[in-house]
């Protein structure tokens, strides 16, 4: 019964903050601006704006996951091997940033690759002529790596390092090389914490507006724009509400094949 009592502020909490949000979302979404039911706010994203927003958020989301992954997992390898004391360390300084707000962390890195910044300023003087990095697709990937990147290491360094030793010395004493056993043991059961990676930084990169706003300029159109616009600026909520209905379900999917990916990989056995 005392548990009961602990779980009903995270019920009206999940009630009045998530279920509530979604039905009112879903209501607007399925209604035209008279309230009458309508389905034209969710078949919006086949225009070819919002096709090719979508299209360019699945890019830049699917370039920044796996980037953070070839980042991420041979640095938890190395932080696997290393020592105790020289883990949390490298753990701090990656974590370290997250403390600081996210609108500030973008503005930095904005300084850094704008055309007067930080780098262009340290090029011109060493003789080599400025580079364009802001306002482009490379800069909303090297925000969202920037950002998203801790929220790949977590899960891989936690699923690599809950790997038993034993069977990485069994590995070896059977004749395994370091390629065979990690392709063997390591890759296989680090694969569950690859994909919880996976779902921790594509899907928030998928719904990602600010940092192409900043590093983008707006120059670069992202479904997360669209939605922000129709929100803010044209107060659509209908047409705002449809394609973040769509946008919803994208994701749900997404992350339901993740789901099944990690449930397969964690039933291997070596």
């Amino acid at each position: 019964m005392n548990r009961k009592l602990l779980s009903y502020p995270y019920i009206i909490w999940i009630i009045g903050f998530t279920i509530i949000p979604l039905i009112f979302i879903f209501i607007k979404a399925m209604t035209n601006a008279d309230g009458g039911f309508t389905t034209e706010n969710i078949l919006a994203i086949f225009d070819p704006v919002h096709r090719k927003a979508l299209i360019s958020s699945v890019e830049l989301a699917f370039i920044a996951t796996v980037i953070c992954i070839l980042l991420a997992y041979p640095l938890a390898l190395l932080l696997r091997d290393s020592n105790v004391s020289n883990q949390k360390l490298m753990l701090f300084i990656l974590i370290l940033p997250m403390w600081m707000n996210f609108i500030l962390r973008i503005l930095a890195l904005q300084m850094l690759i704008s055309n007067n910044g930080i780098i262009n300023f340290i090029l011109t003087h060493l003789g080599f002529d400025p580079v364009q990095m802001i306002n482009t697709k490379g800069a909303i990937v090297f925000g969202m790596v920037y950002d998203y990147l801790p929220y790949m290491i977590l899960p891989v360094l936690n699923a690599i390092t809950a790997i038993p030793e034993d069977y990485i010395e069994a590995s070896k004493d059977l004749g395994g090389g370091r390629w065979q056993t990690f392709k063997k043991i390591i890759l296989p059961l680090s694969l569950p914490g690859v994909g919880s990676g996976i779902a921790m930084v594509f899907v928030p990169s998928m719904t990602e507006f600010v940092i192409a706003n900043i590093l983008g300029g707006g120059k670069i159109l992202l479904l997360g724009n669209v939605i922000e616009q129709e929100f803010i600026t044209s107060m659509n909520w209908n047409l705002g509400s449809g394609l973040s209905l769509t946008l919803m379900i994208f994701i749900v999917i997404t992350t339901l094949l993740l789901g099944d990916k990690d449930s397969n990989d964690r039933g291997f056995a070596p």
